[in-house]
Parts: C-alpha cells; structure tokens; sequence
C-alpha cells in the first residue's frame, strides 16, 4: 500500500499552487479526483494510485526535484505568469531548466537580489511559513537622510501605515552624506513591501534595494540575472529549520 496524504497537499507536493489555494480549488469543485468531483477538504489520495486532475488537467509529482538561487534584477515579477505580460523570473532560467519552477516567496518588481525557485511545492510551503521567521538582510540606498533617532527606531520597531508593528531590525549604516545613505538591514517578517515602509516610517524613501541573504544564504558573487543549484547542506538546512 502506498503513502496517502490529503488531496491539498498533494495538490501543493506537485508544484500547481500553495496549500491554501488548493483547498479553495478543491471546495470550488475545480479538482477532481479518479474522474470524480471532490469538494472536500479532508479527502486523502494515494501517492501513484490515484489519479488528480485541476481543471481538466492531471497532475503528477515531479520526477527531479531543483531548488535554485536566483539574483534577481529589477523589472521582474516574482511569478510563473503576469496578467499584464511582463517577464517573470521563471523567464531567466527558461530554456536551461526542462521544469516547472516556481519562486519561493518574493521579492518586488523594483527589488534585486536573492530569490529562490524550486519545484518542491511542499519545500516552498516550508520555507515561506511565517512561523519559522528566516533572517533576511538587505541593502538599501536610501535618500531623505536616515537620523539616529530613525536609526533607533527601526531597531526597536516601527509602525507601518496600516498600524502593524514591526519586530525589531537588525540596521547598521554603511555610509551616508548629503541627505543619502547605504543602510544593511535585517528583517525576519514578510509584509509586503515591509523593508521600503519601514524606511518610510522614519521619513526616508528606498531609491534601490537588494535583498543579500536569507537565513545562511548568501547571494554572494552571483551575477544579476543569473542562477546557482542550491548545495546539498543548503537545501537540508532549509528542510529542516
């Protein structure tokens, strides 16, 4: 007998979309298992048994599993497709990776840096849970002068403007003159756009920023718009956090 797991996991194991959005698919009567519509959540399939369809579509586990490190430039989305048709970060490793990748997480369409693909859906689940709050370090470029006061601010929390409070970051000043400056800072939440409100609260604007590492990642040396396989103690670390 084969391993059963719940029909939106297995949904997520293949990679078609987060857990979450299974579960919508599934009460929404899009999936299908065995020809026969399931709307229910606590439905469990086979692992090689039972045949799933989303759709219309089958899907199935994928046969080689890749997780990747991308530096992203600005000007991509981080998505598979974009409803206004603007390249996607699935279009830098297009043609050199026979797969279905998808991101990890985000980064902004004006945001560089580190940003992971893979076709593990339950190892993207995984590593973008809030719950297991992965150190992420960016370096912005900043402009409206970034004060002492703003400084310690951002270290003991700030207030966005929908009136969530920030943990604590981790900000150091790596240079600053005439109203500018290059700021290191490190977050553990995922708020859209947290890092540029943040700045915002304490009266600076982000004209550029990247994001360096998350948790032991490192971008390090890896060139904009290109990719790295994932090492071995990489990918474990992240599986097992």
């Amino acid at each position: 007998m084969g391993e059963f797991v719940r029909l939106q996991k297995y949904i997520a194991m293949c990679g078609v979309t987060s857990r979450r959005k299974a579960e919508e698919l599934i009460t929404a009567g899009r999936v299908r298992v065995d020809g026969a519509k399931v709307t229910e959540l606590g439905t469990k399939v086979e692992i090689g048994a039972n045949r799933v369809e989303v759709d219309g579509r089958a899907v199935h586990l994928p046969k080689k599993l890749y997780y990747i490190m991308l530096n992203k430039p600005t000007g991509y989305v981080s998505t598979v497709s974009d409803q206004f048709d603007r390249p996607t970060v699935t279009d830098l490793v297009a043609g050199e990776i026979n797969a279905r990748l998808f991101p990890v997480g985000r980064l902004d369409y004006d945001t560089e840096g580190l940003l992971l693909l893979t076709n593990d859906g339950e190892f993207a689940q995984r590593v973008s849970h809030p719950k297991f709050n992965m150190n992420k370090t960016y370096i912005a470029s900043i402009s409206g002068g970034l004060t002492p006061a703003g400084v310690r601010r951002l270290r003991s929390g700030v207030r966005l403007d929908d009136g969530f409070v920030t943990s604590p970051a981790e900000v150091e000043l790596i240079d600053g003159e005439k109203g500018k400056s290059t700021v290191k800072i490190t977050i553990h939440e995922g708020k859209n756009r947290q890092v540029r409100r943040m700045f915002e609260a304490v009266g600076c604007r982000v004209e550029a920023l990247k994001r360096i590492s998350v948790g032991i990642l490192e971008l390090g040396n890896l060139p904009l718009g290109r990719w790295r396989y994932l090492t071995a103690h990489e990918v474990n670390y992240l599986k097992n956090i």
